[in-house]
């Protein structure tokens, strides 16, 4: 959205400026939402008008809950962060939404096996609202293996994943009460290749508790 300044300018004097996409509902994950900031920083009326959203729908006809969820935008495209991200949602008590990007799905839904297990209900919810719509419903080890068998993906994607289960929240939330922040530092560092300062801040993340807090224990245990 390069031209969101000109554009601004020429709502000031009097200009009426639509924002429209080719898919999706403009601003969501899009960059229409620089000029949607601009025009509201210099008080310009902004007014909505509902269009089709791809993580909405999709949510809707996944069979997920959806009474508590989370919309985060697309995971990150390196493989450290992502994994991170998806880590930082282990143990959440609500469906997951993300977009993901066709050549990069196979990648995430392995980290997701890996680091969420093989047994976490997954959707993916493909061309959400268009002539090709398809949504693939299971466990993410099986889902993962019907992608894996089709020659490439292609299509717009969103990936939800389901709440952690309670066997699988209560076991990871116990490994945490019985590892220090040092050690879950140390494994952090070597297993998502992450500086001390990421890491500290994700294991406080984890364990509910300020980063100052995590970095107090940090320090008595060297």
């Amino acid at each position: 959205m390069t031209r969101a300044a000109e554009l601004v300018k020429e709502m000031q004097e009097g200009a009426s400026v639509a924002l429209v996409t080719d898919a999706g509902m403009p601003g969501i994950s899009d960059p229409g939402f620089r000029l949607i900031s601009l025009a509201i920083r210099h008080h310009l009326p902004v007014v909505p008008i509902p269009g089709a959203s791809a993580f909405l729908a999709a949510l809707v006809a996944s069979g997920l809950p959806t009474d508590s969820f989370r919309f985060s935008g697309f995971l990150p495209a390196k493989r450290g962060e992502r994994r991170a991200a998806l880590e930082a949602v282990k143990t959440s008590p609500r469906t997951q939404v993300f977009y993901e990007a066709p050549h990069r799905v196979l990648e995430a839904l392995s980290d997701v096996c890996e680091v969420l297990g093989k047994d976490r209900h997954v959707v993916i919810a493909r061309e959400v609202t268009k002539l090709h719509e398809e949504f693939l419903r299971g466990r993410a080890g099986e889902v993962l293996e019907t992608l894996k068998s089709r020659d490439g993906v292609k299509g717009e994607i969103t990936l939800l994943i389901g709440k952690a289960e309670e066997n699988d929240a209560r076991v990871a939330t116990g490994a945490l009460a019985r590892q220090s922040v040092r050690e879950r530092i140390d494994e952090l560092m070597a297993g998502e290749k992450i500086d001390e300062k990421t890491a500290l801040k994700r294991a406080a993340k984890e364990r509910g508790i300020s980063k100052s807090e995590a970095y107090r224990e940090l320090q008595r245990s060297k």
